[in-house]
């Protein structure tokens, strides 16, 4: 998997076809039947797979029967995959134990386990079967989107925004038309980038209406995400006045370009091209303006930073990023809405206020929308906790807020299919194995403004829906808009990803198939509270493992069965590390804040698959006698780490100069820093005896 691309759809189904490639193998010769059913499997999915990726990007035009397929198909592969991984674990199991196993009751445990999976395998290849007999029927790898009618555009009702209800965009306004309207004699462009919801489209149209006059000829007109180029063309034709074209015969692009540069040849023209989200398609529309040295100008709206550096062919000057309103500016613009009056907040309902505020992240568009909630309902202190309290799961099925939710969600929906699920986990993302594809994915969605992040604390409550539950935030901290006892009534065996913000942890036996576990419980109150995770051990699927917030974090004698951990970051004092970590062959990122030894220790050595290191450094008298210095020695060997942070202790010189020779034999090292607890400054330069330097 290191270096690929992983999108919503091949991050369930590749590692399930992967898996059966795994089954067909010699290893598993001695189960009868097994390499027969992972073959069949292996090639209906395989098929179902291929269809599965052309639909990947067609989420919001598909047919609801080809809607319906898909899920189905993403849930059958997840319980696939549970009970391939039931299976695995158990052969396993078995091989472990297999010289021990002398009693009958043993034997018997292993039959019916064995029966049990064989028949879960047999009904899962009949669902197979009826999975893709399904997608023959609906002609699925035929499927193209309908032509015809198209929704309403949501961005309208911006480019006919009142200025009188705005409030904050004078600022932006000025500026872009301080950096538009200079004494350049040729064609320049401005580019407004920023975030769905932030007002590009409000300010372009405030602009435009502002220097219209002073050209011969304007328009403005937007492109959307997949543009006909003809109809849209077509379209600026109209909007500048010009002859009403013939559609008696098919026109071509060009001919059309060309029709519109001979008609602004002779014209000092201002147009507005709102919403282009392609360098490709700017790169056509831009053929149609004509430079004449008459101080024609262009205003160019995006989400994408690399368009709008194209656009103003990466003049700095030519590009104005909108930002979020200020917090004044938020809250002037939601009083407007709800009371006609900034003074118009009774003073019971000002905290709360603050706090409905805070879940709209400075977007207008956003603070308009739940300004226009509130305004019709009830003015009490109760009705407004109560759309506070459910926000996030409120924009998804209120009216109201269905304008801001199809905004926002054409962002996501524009996304490659790989930037999807590296969205959704952006808020628990951290540098491991695939650190480039990492960044670069970071940083892509950066450039397409999609680094806004979202909270939904209301999920308190979570019930039984379609399909099973795989992914669950949950927030239980008083004042956060939840309870401190949260209930929960989904079947937590099924959940993948579990982030917990706040006290109320569900017992870790629940979560049978765990990949993903973020604890976050704030910051510790002075009690010493200990949070117990020895029963992570059962966890045998668990990839990541971040927890903060406690004092005292207790984890399990022996990891040795978490075979599949990648990071272990503890940003919190552990009660003990457990004897066996050394043996975690898969693990690659390990964060330890603090640790009552408070001492590298001496098998650090042998954890030759850490890219990245966060450790104590630091001896008292009874560590430096019981140890000496091997964990310092041992850093030594760690020669494929890229990343790392020691915190540095009570060392003398003599490990002073252990230590910058072992970081000197570091080769791969991209980083490395150090904080100073005590009196123990780190050598600027690893000793030259060691062969070994830092660059």
């Amino acid at each position: 998997m290191a270096g690929g691309i992983v999108t919503v759809v091949s991050g369930v189904m590749n590692p399930l076809i992967g898996k059966l490639t795994t089954l067909m193998g010699d290893e598993y010769n001695k189960f009868k039947g097994v390499k027969k059913q992972a073959s069949f499997l292996q090639e209906e999915l395989s098929a179902m797979n291929a269809a599965l990726q052309k639909l990947e990007l067609m989420d919001g035009e598909l047919d609801p029967n080809i809607k319906d397929w898909r899920d189905h198909v993403r849930e059958m592969s997840y319980d696939m995959e549970n009970c391939i991984d039931d299976f695995i674990r158990q052969s396993r199991a078995d091989d472990a134990k297999r010289s021990f196993i002398k009693n009958t009751a043993r034997r018997i445990k292993k039959m019916r386990d064995r029966l049990r999976i064989a028949h879960q395998m047999e009904e899962l290849k009949t669902v197979a079967i009826e999975a893709n007999a399904r997608r023959q029927r609906y002609k699925v790898d035929d499927w193209k989107p309908a032509s015809g009618s198209v929704d309403v555009d949501p961005r309208l009702r911006a480019v006919y925004q009142e200025a009188d209800s705005l409030i904050g965009i004078d600022g932006p306004r000025e500026e872009v038309v301080t950096r538009l309207m200079d004494t350049q004699k040729n064609l320049k462009v401005v580019s407004i980038v920023g975030f769905g919801g932030l007002g590009k489209t409000t300010l372009a149209k405030q602009v435009y209406d502002k220097i219209g006059l002073q050209f011969d000829c304007k328009a403005f007109f937007s492109v959307s995400q997949r543009p006909d180029m003809t109809e849209l063309l077509n379209n600026l034709q109209y909007k500048l006045g010009m002859k009403k074209p013939d559609t008696s015969h098919t026109r071509k692009v060009d001919d059309i370009i060309e029709e519109i540069r001979q008609h602004l040849k002779n014209n000092r023209y201002l147009i507005v091209v709102d919403d282009v989200w392609d360098e490709s398609a700017w790169n056509i529309i831009k053929c149609v303006f004509p430079e004449e040295g008459n101080g024609s100008r262009v205003i160019v709206t995006t989400r994408v930073e690399v368009v709008a550096g194209a656009a103003c062919q990466n003049d700095r000057e030519g590009i104005y990023k909108l930002e979020p309103l200020s917090e004044e500016n938020s809250r002037m613009l939601l009083l407007n809405r709800v009371f006609g009056s900034v003074h118009g907040c009774p003073p019971q309902l000002a905290d709360i206020m603050a706090e409905i505020l805070s879940k709209c992240h400075g977007l207008p568009l956003a603070v308009i929308t739940v300004g226009n909630l509130l305004a019709s309902q009830e003015r009490s202190r109760k009705g407004w906790e109560s759309i506070r309290d459910s926000l996030g799961a409120h924009s998804a099925t209120n009216p109201t807020l269905e304008e801001m939710k199809s905004i926002l969600n054409l962002s996501y929906m524009h996304l490659p299919a790989h930037l999807r699920a590296c969205f959704l986990y952006l808020g628990i993302l951290h540098v491991q194995d695939l650190e480039v594809v990492g960044r670069n994915y970071f940083n892509e969605l950066i450039n397409r403004s999609m680094s806004v992040a979202y909270s939904y604390e209301g999920m308190a409550r979570l019930h039984g829906c379609k399909y099973k539950v795989r992914r669950v935030s949950l927030s239980s901290m008083a004042g956060g808009g939840a309870t401190d006892d949260p209930t929960i009534t989904v079947n937590l065996s099924q959940v993948r990803s579990f982030t917990l913000f706040g006290k109320s942890m569900p017992p870790l036996v629940l979560f049978k198939y765990l990949r993903v576990l973020r604890i976050d419980q704030g910051s510790a109150r002075g009690d010493e509270q200990t949070l117990d995770l020895t029963a992570i051990s059962q966890l045998f699927q668990l990839r990541y493992l971040y927890v903060e917030g406690p004092d005292f974090i207790q984890l399990p004698a022996e990891l040795q069965g978490l075979v599949y951990l990648e990071t272990l970051h503890i940003d919190s004092e552990l009660k003990s590390i457990p004897s066996d970590i050394v043996h975690l062959s898969c693990l690659s990122y390990l964060y330890i804040d603090k640790c009552n030894h408070g001492v590298l220790p001496e098998w650090i050595g042998n954890m030759k698959s850490l890219n990245s290191l966060r450790m104590p450094v630091g001896m008292g008298t009874d560590q430096r006698e019981l140890n000496g210095m091997n964990g310092i020695i041992g850093l030594g060997e760690l020669t494929n780490l890229r990343d790392l942070t020691i915190s540095l202790w009570s060392l003398e010189k003599s490990e002073l100069d252990a230590l910058a020779c072992s970081i000197g034999k570091l080769w791969n090292l991209k980083s490395l820093h150090s904080h100073m607890d005590g009196w123990s400054p780190l050598p600027s330069h690893p000793q030259p005896a060691c062969g070994g330097d830092l660059n």
